[in-house]
């Protein structure tokens, strides 16, 4: 007999190699219908940790600590929807015999596969065939069968069927860790998990077709990939295909062109965007909030370049870690001098700490940077401005003493609370990320530096009682992080501020502060960047305010409309003496109809509209819309008070 420990706490005994769905039955048939998998944590995974995912027909073996996951965990919504990546291969398998697949997992909203058609057309109008027959397949209730199977047999396999992505995986794989799923006539190298059968999928659509190659290399072959999601009732569907629509509409790609906001070239280069005039006015009034906030907590500035010597980057590990990814070096006329394009900051704040002796009197020192950094992303992967090749992070690196860092670290926690509560992202929730333990080569530094970084993570997410779940191999290279995941308006899902410790840069680039006993010590170091980086964040504050953004922050405060050209010269006077109180205001005296520039205006989502007409001009006034609601009559003075008083609410939260 081996227990089961309950979320509750409370303790039943089963046989050895009871399953999930054995245990859910116990409890009752209802409830076994609704569990999709089950979350199991052994005594070895600690306190804290997630635990591990197991199909509900997978044994168990010894003591653990379960969670029954229904619909409404996410973790179940991967096995489902991971699931569904198996029935669409096999239904499109079935309508396209011999096609090759590459993978196929769950992503944040459904899943997709990639797919070499083998020069067969697949295209949109493809979509209806396939969700038709993954519907007719979902009903024979086809279960998933789990496989162990030998390396030699696998390749076998995989080599008949003429599978070269699937051969090239398993070349990788350890013999003893190779499993195969089977759901009717699909099988499918795969770890799992998966749900009991197809039967739970009611609803399906296909949403996208993109290109993708082969492990993300351009000099390998472009798959088609396949994306869609599933649910287990078709209301969920529908409710998903609104929320669909709704995110059309949001597009921050659309906004901000109606905004005037950015654009790209094809000349300047893919994944590089060019910030028009508001697009900077926006970003400067984000720079001047933040920036006035760290001076406020004892930022100090600094500048350094957009690229740095190749040798910066090896010192540092970007370069081995990323320097295969990253924009190629560049070489200059003196033999063997090379230079690369800034993938990072930190190396060269890690310069700036090293430029003078420091004391630990000196500590902590604050280093606050909009630095401006290169990344090569895939041209298959970039997207309007929350994928690119360029952007600028609000960059910040603490050099502090051990017993200075829980205090440092709790503090830029409350400060990224502090940007999302006056930006009004009201639910988030904090993600430690942990390294793996079981691929230790992917990150540099000492175990005990790593446990002291992790469980320093943990406990002050505990402290400052912040929701948090724990990710394990999600580290940055050179330490743990503590990452936000903000929901938006419509529920979706961003990443946001993060902030990390890191005790292993310090180490490669030997800082060194003169402690009070005289003895050389290392300072710690903790990275933080509360908006990620100004494009990203832009573009999510976008699509979660719909482009209505704040009136503090709109780079188009008020917009002053003459009724007709003969008002032109008092709408002017009135916008000079808004920009002279510091209130961001332009003129639209275009030769158009009142109602037309009303219209196009809004369609800015200028907050503010003052008209002036013969009235206005007699009394020295304007009439004001504010959100589209009519303000009445203002002096431009009551104007100019009004738009402070509410610049001033917004911020006061």
């Amino acid at each position: 007999m081996i227990n089961i420990t309950f979320p509750d706490g409370s303790v039943r005994q089963y046989e050895k190699g009871v399953t999930g769905y054995d245990i859910a039955m116990s409890i009752s048939p209802r409830l076994a219908a609704d569990v999709l998998a089950v979350n199991v944590r052994t005594a070895s995974d600690g306190e804290d940790a997630k635990g591990t995912t197991y199909d509900l027909m997978r044994p168990i073996g010894e003591d653990v600590r379960i969670r029954l996951l229904k619909w409404e965990d996410d973790e179940a919504k991967k096995v489902f929807w991971h699931s569904s990546s198996h029935l669409m291969a096999e239904a499109l398998e079935a309508l396209y015999p011999g096609i090759k697949f590459g993978i196929g997992p769950a992503v944040e909203n459904g899943f997709y596969y990639d797919v070499d058609f083998g020069g067969k057309t697949f295209t949109d109008a493809d979509l209806a065939a396939v969700e038709k027959k993954m519907t007719e397949l979902a009903r024979e209730k086809q279960e998933f069968v789990r496989k162990d199977v030998s390396k030699a047999d696998a390749l076998k396999y995989f080599t008949e069927k003429g599978d070269q992505y699937k051969c090239e995986l398993i070349s990788e794989l350890e013999d003893g860790t190779i499993t195969y799923y089977t759901n009717g006539a699909f099988t499918d190298l795969c770890r799992g998990p998966h749900l009991r059968n197809t039967e739970v999928i009611k609803a399906v659509k296909l949403t996208a077709i993109a290109g993708a190659y082969w492990r993300g290399d351009q000099t390998r072959n472009q798959l088609t990939r396949i994306y869609g999601i599933t649910f287990p009732k078709k209301s969920l569907l529908d409710e998903y295909l609104v929320v669909l629509e709704e995110a059309k509409k949001r597009d921050h790609r659309k906004i901000g062109k109606e905004m005037e906001l950015f654009t790209f070239s094809p000349r300047v280069g893919a994944g590089l965007p060019l910030w028009l005039p508001k697009g900077a006015a926006l970003r400067y009034t984000l720079e001047t909030f933040l920036r006035k906030k760290q001076a406020e907590q004892g930022y100090l500035p600094v500048v350094t370049p957009h690229i740095g010597g190749k040798e910066l980057y090896v010192t540092s590990g970007h370069y081995a870690k990323y320097g295969k990814d990253s924009f190629q070096p560049i070489h200059t006329p003196q033999e063997g001098e090379e230079y690369l394009l800034k993938p990072m900051n930190c190396p060269h704040h890690c310069e700036i700490f090293r430029s003078s002796p420091r004391s630990y009197r000196d500590l902590p020192l604050r280093f606050a940077e909009f630095g401006t950094v290169y990344r090569y992303e895939q041209s298959g992967e970039l997207h309007g401005l929350t994928r690119v090749r360029s952007f600028t992070q609000d960059d910040a690196h603490l050099f502090c003493r051990q017993d200075q860092l829980q205090e440092e670290f709790e503090k830029v926690i409350d400060l990224i609370l502090y940007v999302f509560k006056t930006l009004h992202f009201e639910k988030y929730t904090a993600q430690v990320s942990l390294r793996d333990p079981k691929n230790p080569s992917k990150y540099i530094g000492t175990d005990e530096n790593w446990n002291k970084a992790e469980q320093g993570i943990i406990d002050a997410a505990k402290k400052k009682g912040l929701p948090f779940v724990i990710e394990t191999g999600e580290a940055a290279f050179y330490g743990p992080k503590l990452d936000f995941m903000v929901k938006d308006a419509i529920g979706r899902s961003w990443q946001l501020g993060t902030i990390q410790v890191d005790y292993n840069l310090p180490e490669r680039f030997q800082l060194e502060y003169i402690d009070s006993d005289g003895s050389r010590q290392r300072p710690v170091m903790i990275h933080r960047a509360p908006f990620g980086s100004l494009e990203r964040f832009v573009a999510v504050l976008l699509e979660h305010t719909a482009g209505h953004l704040p009136l503090w922050l709109h780079p188009d405060q008020v917009k002053v409309l003459p009724v007709s050209e003969k008002y032109a010269d008092y709408a002017k006077k009135v916008c000079n003496l808004l920009n002279n109180c510091e209130i961001r205001s332009s003129v639209d005296d275009r030769n158009e109809t009142l109602g037309k520039r009303i219209r196009e205006v809004s369609l800015q989502r200028v907050p503010l509209i003052a008209i002036v007409g013969e009235k206005e001009v007699a009394e020295g006034t304007v009439s004001v819309r504010y959100n589209a609601v009519d303000e009445g009559s203002m002096s431009v003075e009551g104007l100019a008070s009004f738009v402070k008083a509410e610049i001033g609410k917004e911020l006061a939260g």
